[in-house]
């Protein structure tokens, strides 16, 4: 078996070639990783189910055809994507062509988390793909079902010259980025991240940073409070919570939460029966310790528990929870959350709900549920987050024209359609000169003299029409 080094040598080796480059090859390797997906649905929703406990119908949702989208959506465009870009010219460079030109950035690395294994590591393979690289693919291995299967399909599919799968826990993932990568694109917590900079530093390696933090849902002024509910239940709960774009706490006034709560109560049952843990359509924590971190919070929490609460460690289930009576500094609002645990604060103003939010690191997603258009735009211009939704949760990200990714501590860069591509590609500027207009182009040679400074600055002015000459 190849070495790391190895491996990446030899992706090296097959992107100097000039393999990548076509747009056939680039054609090919997606409608083959197309039919991967496709050729083993069965398989993959196993190993989710395996992994996650995960239902079909959310694995399909969010694994499966998030992913097939994506592919279909980049197929049918990504030709144009690679055309050149021509910009505005000045009087000076009228006869030159100028245009940006996007070129693959070589021998990438892909390192996905464990909640949803499939799609964030196939939904960026698919824009690096398209922009002409060679990818490192390293699952998570928390995911292990998943992380097995991804391994031993790539290499059927795709092309093993230009794409491979590395596997292995914390100390070969510190090992891995001991090698030179054209760009780290990293999909996880915040605190694997900052390894991730120091590592990518000693290359001055270009890093893609997709994290998280606590995104905010804020219920205010008039609301259909009943499907406010359904819709935040369905968002916080899906995947037992464990979504980074999950609404990880909620937002409102004193009367707004005791409207709120017995919806939220219908709507779970409703979603989930009296019994989620019989339930099938509930996912479970990952893990024992994802599990553990998760009961330690709530134990920690100064709240009141006054939806679910219930738990049980050999099954790793958690019930979808809801707790009242948080304070800002209580333990549920230390960090993300990631789990089926609701915490609900209250604030007394729409100013005091939007200060709260800005004293926080800036989240992945922010949610606004109101009927009113004031209170969804103030809350949008007052505020910033990776990606912003009234009246839903999650949905936004379903969009593969819309780009995906967090800003400041929740993440940098962003991806899905063509900016998954512009994230794997280097938009290099172009110009192609001739030899002529050179007693135009003399003005900059010495002698130099005011009006020779005079005329140069015109020329090179983009307040200067082109039409003039």
């Amino acid at each position: 078996m190849d070495t790391q080094s190895q491996v990446v040598d030899r992706l090296r080796t097959a992107f100097s070639s000039g393999i990548t480059i076509p747009e056939q090859f680039r054609r090919t390797q997606l409608t083959k990783l197309m039919s991967m997906i496709k050729d083993n649905e069965e398989e993959i929703l196993n190993a989710l189910h395996k992994d996650l406990a995960k239902p079909k119908f959310e694995a399909i949702l969010s694994e499966v055809d998030i992913v097939i989208n994506e592919l279909h959506y980049t197929i049918a465009n990504f030709a144009s994507w690679m055309k050149p870009e021509y910009v505005n010219k000045t009087l000076a460079t009228r006869l030159d062509d100028c245009f940006i030109r996007r070129e693959p950035l070589g021998v990438v690395l892909i390192i996905g988390p464990w909640n949803y294994p499939l799609q964030l590591l196939m939904v960026p393979l698919v824009g690096a793909i398209a922009a002409g690289n060679c990818v490192v693919i390293k699952p998570s291995e928390v995911s292990a079902a998943t992380d097995s299967l991804i391994a031993e399909l790539i290499p059927k599919y795709l092309s093993q010259d230009c794409y491979a799968v590395i596997r292995g826990g914390a100390e070969e993932t510190e090992a891995l980025l001991q090698n030179r990568f054209d760009r780290i694109f990293y999909t996880g917590s915040q605190t694997v991240a900052r390894s991730i900079l120091q590592a990518a530093s000693v290359h001055l390696t270009p890093v893609t940073l997709e994290l998280g933090g606590k995104c905010p849902c804020f219920i205010y002024g008039r609301v259909n409070i009943e499907v406010a509910a359904r819709r935040l239940a369905w968002a916080k709960f899906f995947n037992a919570g464990q979504s980074c774009v999950a609404p990880d706490y909620v937002l409102c006034s004193p009367a707004a939460r005791d409207a709120l709560l017995p919806a939220l109560r219908e709507a779970l049952e409703d979603f989930y029966s009296k019994e989620p843990q019989t339930c099938p359509d509930l996912s479970r924590i990952v893990s024992p310790r994802h599990w553990t971190r998760l009961m330690d919070l709530l134990g920690r929490s100064s709240g009141k528990v006054v939806v679910g609460g219930e738990s049980n460690q050999e099954d790793k289930y958690i019930a979808p929870t809801v707790v009242v009576d948080v304070a800002e500094d209580d333990a549920l609002m230390q960090e993300e959350i990631f789990g089926p645990i609701l915490p609900i604060l209250t604030v007394e103003s729409l100013e005091k709900g939007i200060e709260l939010i800005n004293r926080k690191e800036k989240p992945l997603a922010l949610y606004v549920f109101s009927d009113e258009s004031s209170v969804v735009n103030t809350v949008l211009e007052k505020t910033s987050s990776g990606g912003f939704c009234s009246n839903d949760g999650i949905i936004h990200m379903t969009l593969p024209s819309l780009p995906f990714g967090g800003v400041g501590a929740s993440g940098w860069g962003s991806y899905h359609g063509r900016w998954g591509f512009e994230e794997f590609s280097h938009r290099r500027a172009c110009m192609l000169r001739g030899w002529a207009l050179e007693r135009l182009n003399g003005l900059r040679y010495p002698p130099y003299s005011d009006n020779k400074l005079s005329w140069l600055r015109w020329t090179t002015s983009t307040k200067t029409s082109c039409s003039l000459m």
